[in-house]
């Protein structure tokens, strides 16, 4: 139970129905010290814990949504997978229990995975997206253009958000380059 979770807002550049907050997993040493994920989560990858760390994040952050959509916030919740989970078979029951049992529907909720996950388990994604999707969740793909960045992959993959990579959006304000790759996403 060494986990936080802090929430990051998104703000869109229009007037959105529904205001989203990105779940950020935090861990607290025992010095009450917030860990950020870079020191934490490659020793979790490499013991396999990845999948019970994001079903942690799906459980506490379902439940925290609920709470706050009790006390009259319209917001919803971006949460991040990890690659492993898409090897995970019962996932999409998972998430689907933890909505029911939240009194959520799947379109309060954007599950997102990086794009070289994606490329990574690619049918297995393709998958447990689709199975989402169905469940009325959206989907995000996220640090598009980090990798080996393919808009074929965008043809298999049923998202509805790209999050570019920052590494385009840092300095477009003067890069004349950034703008026209973001503006070519």
């Amino acid at each position: 139970n060494g986990f936080r979770m802090h929430y990051q807002p998104i703000v869109g550049l229009g007037r959105p129905k529904q205001i989203f907050y990105e779940v950020l997993l935090r861990m607290q040493n025992q010095e009450q010290d917030l860990v950020l994920p870079p020191e934490f989560l490659p020793a979790a990858d490499r013991f396999g814990l990845m999948v019970d760390i994001d079903r942690w994040v799906i459980e506490h952050a379902l439940g925290a949504l609920a709470q706050f959509r009790r006390n009259g916030h319209n917001i919803g919740f971006t949460v991040n997978l990890s690659g492993q989970s898409f090897e995970e078979p019962s996932l999409l029951d998972f998430i689907q229990n933890h909505l029911w049992r939240n009194g959520l529907v799947g379109k309060d909720v954007i599950f997102e995975i990086t794009e070289q996950s994606a490329v990574r388990y690619m049918d297995k994604a393709q998958r447990l997206i689709q199975g989402l999707v169905d469940i009325g969740c959206r989907f995000a793909l996220d640090d598009f253009g980090a990798g080996f960045s393919s808009f074929g992959y965008l043809k298999h993959l049923p998202v509805d958000i790209i999050k570019i990579d920052g590494s385009f959006v840092q300095h477009m304000a003067d890069a004349v380059l950034d703008q026209a790759m973001v503006r070519s996403i």
